[in-house]
């Protein structure tokens, strides 16, 4: 504390106000925080219990005594609350004044112009160094991930490839239509023997005209359900139509 203490004192601090109010400060103080710099009230007419503003590296502190300087007054705002920091010069010393993010101002008078300086420069270096981007300490070192590739070994078969026969069964040439087509759905026809099948029917030329007609539609019908091919079909045509 001493040797902090002597890095903080200048020609313009009470040393004895200096020691009191890091007396008091002591206790207060976090895990790692150290004081900056302290900033004590000096009025122009003589003045037995001055405020102080103390920053560390941590937060800024307003000190005010109460009850005759037998209590103290502390308020503190961490510097990631502190929006911006200002001085003003006057004739009879300056005032510091700085704001916190949630709008709200506090300034304190009649501080000697070189404890200000310092002061606002202390600030100025701690809001900067919030501002600066955080190093990325996984892009500065990056783990490396060793991934192991196992190869599965292949195991090749020596045995000949199997042959499988294949049986190949006749298919049974169906003759009769009318296992095919259900004889609820469709009528059942002969089929028309050509005029050299059988010499006891009556040949082509044989027919009259309302016979070859009616012998045009039971061709129109056989082709109509399937059982008689479109050649076929067209052939029979020619030849009633060339009688007709």
């Amino acid at each position: 504390m001493l040797d902090n203490l002597k890095k903080i004192l200048n020609e313009d601090q009470d040393p004895k106000a200096i020691e009191k109010i890091s007396a008091k400060l002591e206790s207060l103080l976090m895990k790692s925080e150290e004081i900056g710099y302290i900033a004590v009230q000096k009025m122009p007419a003589m003045t037995i219990l001055p405020d102080s503003i103390v920053v560390t590296n941590k937060r800024i502190i307003l000190c005010r005594p109460k009850n005759l300087g037998l209590s103290m007054e502390f308020i503190d705002y961490d510097w990631e609350d502190v929006n911006a920091s200002f001085v003003k010069e006057g004739i009879l010393g300056a005032e510091f004044t700085f704001t916190t993010k949630s709008d709200i101002t506090h300034t304190m008078e009649y501080l000697p112009k070189n404890q200000v300086r310092k002061l606002y420069t202390y600030a100025k270096e701690r809001l900067e160094e919030l501002k600066a981007p955080k190093p990325n300490l996984a892009a500065d070192s990056p783990i490396e991930e060793e991934i192991s590739v196992f190869e599965l070994p292949i195991e090749h078969d020596e045995k000949e490839p199997e042959v499988i026969e294949v049986e190949e069964v006749e298919a049974e040439e169906v003759t009769n239509f009318a296992e095919i087509i259900p004889s609820t759905s469709y009528e059942l026809y002969e089929e028309p023997k050509t005029e050299s099948t059988n010499a006891g029917e009556k040949r082509l030329t044989d027919l009259s005209q309302d016979e070859l007609f009616d012998k045009l539609q039971n061709y129109k019908r056989l082709l109509d359900n399937g059982l008689i091919m479109q050649g076929e079909y067209d052939r029979y045509k020619k030849e009633i139509l060339a009688l007709m």
